[in-house]
């Protein structure tokens, strides 16, 4: 169905979502399609174009994943080799999980590693080396294996392993292995090398220009490529017709249920989220920058592959707006959507829920006050400056149970954010929200 989304139509949804850029590339009956809209950067004017890079963010780690299970068909490890087993110098705080985490845990993000350690090592070449190192120091979030949270610090090591394996730098294997047999032109990971094309500057509250570009290099394997979204879309369709790897599907076997998967998806596979729309199986992943963020959506059943990048507004729900609207046209498919308040409302006790949950990178705060529970998500840690200041938001009761919903929102915002409340099996709390989960610490 040619035109399902041209470059008026983006232009439109860039407009309604306060979005200054963004590039748009599907795949569908075998045609490639694609569309731009917006500037690159309000400070320079710059058109966005579909050859523009955007930083995907950690759409990366699907990447640094298949690299890792090259290795896998290669023969030169398995999905529960010890990390130790590859790299001996590895080393967390808790001496036992040192010993057991294994590649299956870093790329399900079920390792339990505390995983938002953003942390610059330098510019040189040993920079994920010198990141692993910096891990020796990183507490555990959860028990190894018992739920899912999401680890940048994970694929990070697990960048690390496909170094020690290939006896390269992380960024020459990406090339290597994966852009160049693909013929991927406008895929990079280091700045100067995209510097060389039209690049996307991120976009912070308000619509200035992000105050840095992007991450540190250590972050590499864990999100730093940028890249066009007709990259990223042919890079997915090798995961569905070939290409790469010989066995594909071994990455969609569901690892682990997410506790909070509105939004998200059902399950994690290594490396793709999973998740189901009217009957169909659906691989993805999403990444945030400074000020940037992309999806990429892959249907097996199908062959239909989207992927689209924003720098800056509302790009969620604009990127969902992208995903909802091509779907339903091109294959029929109903996006789920994001809960909402209900019509009548719920009464859930919120008074067990509140109190202090922390983690690396995050302090999350639940009060019981007299209208309800309210929420304050405080970002701590190395990026807290480039984060808006927090504030504090109302939860509203979706439903209760074992695991009660309630989802909150900022007053401007469009999408509401889901919470969900739960304990592991030895009734520890947490909240499970942003993909991660976070233990209740007061």
């Amino acid at each position: 169905m040619a035109g399902a989304m041209d470059q008026r139509r983006l232009a439109e949804l860039i407009a309604r979502y306060e979005v200054p850029g963004a590039a748009l590339a599907y795949l569908h009956d075998g045609e490639l399609h694609e569309a731009a809209a917006g500037t690159l950067n309000t400070a320079t004017g710059v058109e966005a174009t579909p050859d523009s890079l955007f930083q995907i963010g950690s759409v990366t780690k699907v990447w640094t994943a298949t690299l890792l299970m090259l290795q896998v068909e290669r023969g030169r490890l398995t999905l529960d080799t010890p990390v130790s087993e590859v790299l001996p110098e590895f080393k967390v705080a808790d001496p036992e999980v040192t010993k057991a985490v294994t590649i299956r845990h870093l790329l399900s993000h079920t390792s339990g590693i505390d995983g938002d350690l953003f942390l610059d090592t330098g510019r040189g070449d040993d920079c994920v080396a010198k990141y692993v190192e910096a891990c020796a120091d990183l507490a555990q979030n959860h028990p190894i294996g018992v739920t899912q949270s999401y680890c940048n610090s994970g694929f990070v090591i697990a960048g690390r392993v496909a170094e020690r394996l290939g006896g390269k730098r992380w960024d020459d294997l990406l090339r290597e292995e994966i852009a160049e047999p693909l013929g991927l032109t406008h895929t990079w990971t280091l700045p100067e090398d995209v510097l060389r094309f039209r690049a996307a500057m991120g976009h912070v509250e308000g619509g200035a220009p992000a105050p840095v570009w992007g991450l540190m290099r250590g972050m590499g394997p864990a999100g730093l490529i940028c890249a066009r979204p007709a990259d990223v879309v042919a890079f997915a369709r090798a995961h569905l017709e070939g290409g790469l790897l010989d066995d594909p599907q071994a990455m969609w076997e569901p690892q682990v249920d997410v506790p909070n998967p509105h939004g998200l998806g059902r399950q994690w596979g290594i490396g793709w989220i999973l998740d189901e729309w009217s009957g169909q199986r659906v691989l993805s992943h999403g990444g945030n920058t400074i000020g940037q963020h992309a999806m990429l959506w892959a249907v097996p059943g199908t062959g239909t592959v989207v992927c689209v990048a924003a720098n800056g507004g509302h790009s969620g729900a604009f990127t969902r707006a992208v995903a909802t609207e091509l779907f339903a046209e091109l294959d029929g498919l109903a996006v789920p959507q994001m809960p909402t308040p209900p019509e009548t409302p719920v009464e859930v006790d919120a008074t067990p829920y509140a109190g202090v949950y922390e983690r690396a990178g995050a302090r999350i705060t639940v009060t019981a006050k007299d209208d309800g529970p309210w929420i304050r998500m405080e970002a701590t840690g190395a990026l807290a400056a480039l984060q808006p200041e927090a504030e504090e938001h109302r939860l509203i009761a979706v439903h209760g149970g074992d695991r009660p919903l309630f989802v909150c929102k900022a007053p401007d915002a469009p999408d509401w954010v889901t919470v969900v409340f739960y304990t592991l099996a030895d009734g520890s709390p947490y909240v499970h929200v942003g993909a991660r989960a976070t233990p209740k610490t007061e």
